[in-house]
């Protein structure tokens, strides 16, 4: 029994790290070796085109980056990349970006460090937010090129040369945090080179940052509904001290407040919202606290309504029947009608105060654009 113990804690422990430094001889789906030929591909990007190798074919070299939205590593390289391409399109170097991971096989909680998943239309909003000025393209539906490839993380770099021939696998650089200076230049180092005829110093590296999501590992998700549908949901009284102090927020996590009622349409159509924004970011620095204005009889409902949501988070009923000392506990400029959403850092600055049904994707990149949180580790 031990040992089964054990072996199920390990695996566990192995599954909840989404971060590798993986060398490149995976034996499941292995990189491509140097000397290699590039695999063609025929790919949607995010422009509407479609991309393959002819697609490149005038460019001396080719830069294969393969890179998605939700990793934190990944969005630490993106302003590189960008300055990357800007740098070398102008010595006749192409550079584009594939988007690996199956987005169905993506737990919520590997969420916790972005406000979009991998989907086509999330890669869309992306490349736009972010100016993108190579081809990002999507092979989360078959992930056929990823696969061929062998990237082990994202990002994961491949040059070819003019005959498309696998002349460098590994990282950008040695810095995985973007305000500092490297202390090596991979990518960069290795293009310097081809560009003048020759072979790089440094053919391979390892990479550091989030595994693939390959298709085999969809079954998270089914075992996470498991588990999240175990998970205790309760419900406690609160009053106005303890709602002004929740403001006050003397906590070192970024507190999200959402005021609602079982009697209010807009807010049980937004609470699944909520649910999904709790799992994502719950793991970090967050904590997603609900106040019922239910009158304070109804209390059994409300819990049972918390419950069928499996809203596991903190949640309060308000413990009066006079609902304006709730209304001016919360925030004195708010005029009372509900669902009412603030989000407020630690220390007790307000940084989102929302009268009616949020935007999640709105707040999703509050919250990780915040000082409490962040994209980076």
């Amino acid at each position: 029994m031990i040992k089964i113990f054990f072996a199920f804690f390990a695996l566990t422990l192995f599954n909840s790290f989404i971060l590798v430094a993986a060398p490149l001889n995976d034996d499941h789906h292995p990189s491509l070796a140097i000397g290699a030929k590039a695999p063609d591909f025929n790919l949607p990007g995010v422009d509407g085109k479609k991309y393959n190798l002819a697609s490149f074919a005038s460019a001396k070299l080719l830069v294969v980056v393969f890179t998605c939205n939700h990793c934190p590593t990944a969005q630490a390289y993106e302003n590189r990349i960008i300055e990357l391409t800007k740098e070398y399109t102008k010595k006749n170097v192409a550079v584009i970006a594939i988007m690996p991971n199956d987005p169905k096989s993506i737990r919520l909680d590997e969420l916790n460090y972005t406000d979009l998943g991998d989907s086509f239309q999330d890669m869309k909003e992306r490349a736009r937010t972010k100016g993108f000025n190579f081809p990002y393209l999507f092979d989360g539906a078959t992930q056929a090129t990823s696969i061929a490839y062998g990237p082990q993380a994202t990002p994961h770099v491949f040059i070819f040369d003019q005959e498309r021939i696998l002349r460098f696998s590994g990282r950008i650089d040695d810095l995985e945090k973007p305000g500092g200076k490297p202390n090596h230049f991979d990518t960069r180092d290795a293009l310097d080179q081809l560009l003048k005829g020759e072979q790089p110093t440094v053919a391979t590296t390892k990479v550091f940052g989030c595994s693939i999501k390959w298709a085999e590992k969809s079954n998270w998700i089914d075992q996470a509904k498991i588990n999240w549908s175990k998970e205790p949901v309760t419900i406690d009284t609160i009053g106005v001290y303890g709602i002004k102090n929740l403001i006050k927020n003397k906590s070192d996590k970024l507190r999200v407040i959402n005021v609602w009622a079982t009697w209010c349409g807009p807010c049980v159509s937004e609470f699944p919202d909520f649910v999904t924004i709790n799992r994502m970011y719950r793991s970090r620095d967050f904590e997603w606290v609900t106040i019922s204005a239910d009158n304070f009889s109804k209390q059994p409902r409300v819990l049972k309504f918390l419950q069928k949501q499996q809203a596991s988070g903190t949640n309060f009923l308000f413990n009066s029947e006079d609902i304006y000392q709730l209304i001016e506990a919360i925030d004195p400029r708010w005029q009372g009608a509900i669902p009412y959403t603030i989000i407020v850092e630690p220390g007790g600055k307000v940084l989102y105060a929302q009268q009616g049904v949020i935007d999640p994707s709105e707040i999703k990149k509050i919250v990780v654009e915040s000082k409490a949180m962040g994209r980076f580790y």
